[in-house]
């Protein structure tokens, strides 16, 4: 492999919807403390993880309400905003978690525009570009 191009990029686009995202993915479930639950043990290192992600070609990440819970999401705004033009955020909502090993299920229009709501607020974000 050319070791100019970075390895994101490498792994070539794909579009969904109107949205073109390179198709290597950062998943951000694992910035979380164990369990995917609370905060990581170093949250300075999971900044750190996240920016170097960006330097190799990453810029479309995927998070979700329900990852620490709301965890994932506070340390990608901490460490990415103001985001780059070419960032993708995809995040979701219709779990939730009222303890470490529980993954309940929240489909209620309700529940989802609260979880968006937090979401757009935990992400620094006006508009989540993938739900």
């Amino acid at each position: 492999m050319n070791r100019a191009i970075k390895p994101a990029v490498a792994a070539g686009t794909l579009r969904i919807g109107d949205l073109t995202v390179n198709r290597l993915a950062f998943g951000a479930m694992r910035l979380t403390g164990p369990g995917i639950w609370g905060e990581p043990k170093d949250r300075a290192g999971a900044r750190r993880l996240l920016a170097r992600a960006l330097e190799l070609g990453y810029t479309f990440f995927d998070t979700a309400d329900s990852y620490g819970p709301g965890v994932s999401e506070i340390i990608i705004a901490e460490a990415l905003h103001p985001y780059p033009k070419e960032l993708v955020i995809a995040t979701k909502g219709g779990l939730v978690r009222p303890a470490r090993p529980r993954w309940d299920t929240d489909g209620r229009p309700e529940h989802l525009r609260l979880a968006l709501e937090g979401s757009l607020k935990r992400l620094r974000l006006e508009c989540i570009d993938l739900y």
